[in-house]
């Protein structure tokens, strides 16, 4: 039978390693430099989900412009972070948003709905939570 201390330790590690899994769950790798300067190709930035194993940790109807938000693309396969840069209300009612990547000359080419924003960054004060260059890791091993 195993001791209080194995139990401890045991419990430590699986804390560990919970808590590894919810933060690489909150955190998304920059894989191009369209939102340079504020961050760049290889960034890590530490998001809040719009659905984390069921909790809404933000309501993308409440994005505003300024957000920098990820959403799924009908244009590119990979998810996409850029800016909120205008919102708008569609004939039908339905809420949309205009998004631009800083370092890009012109708007992304769709309109994106709430239904397809799943992340936004984390700021603190005015600034975006990031973790500088250690994606490079995983775009490397995707091969991107």
């Amino acid at each position: 039978m195993a001791d209080t201390n194995e139990i401890r330790e045991i419990l430590i590690y699986m804390a560990i390693i919970i808590i590894g899994i919810v933060a690489a769950q909150h955190m998304n790798v920059v894989v191009s430099g369209s939102m340079e300067p504020v961050f760049y190709r290889g960034d890590i930035v530490v998001v809040e989900k719009a659905n984390f194993l069921g909790i809404n940790e933000f309501n993308p109807e409440d994005v505003k412009v300024g957000d920098i938000v990820i959403y799924k693309a009908n244009w590119f396969p990979e998810p996409v972070i850029h800016r909120v840069i205008a919102t708008g209300t569609a004939k039908n009612g339905t809420k949309y948003f205009v998004i631009k990547g800083d370092n890009n000359p012109v708007p992304d080419q769709e309109v994106v709905y709430p239904t397809q924003i799943t992340s936004k960054v984390i700021k603190l004060g005015n600034q975006p939570i990031f973790i500088p260059k250690i994606g490079y890791i995983t775009l490397w091993i995707r091969g991107l």
